[in-house]
């Protein structure tokens, strides 16, 4: 079992508890976002550190546009 700490920059993610560390390059999802591992550093024996760099969430402003035309006019 190996210690796992997840890091986006220098902010930490998650740590977990695993059986198997991540390779880098791999696509993983943590806390509902996808993300990629950079890089993986070992720490100590049982402690790794895996950097992530996770995608960025686009939100669509094309909901907030609306067709007026639809409305009741008073």
């Amino acid at each position: 079992m190996f210690v796992v700490y997840f890091f986006e920059n220098k902010n930490l993610l998650l740590t977990q508890l695993l059986q198997r560390v991540p390779s880098v390059g791999e696509n993983l999802k943590i806390k509902g976002r996808k993300g990629k591992v950079s890089s993986v550093t070992n720490v100590d024996e049982q402690k790794f550190q895996v950097q992530i760099v996770l995608e960025t969430v686009n939100k669509n402003k094309l909901a907030a546009v609306v067709d007026n035309s639809k409305k009741k006019k008073r």
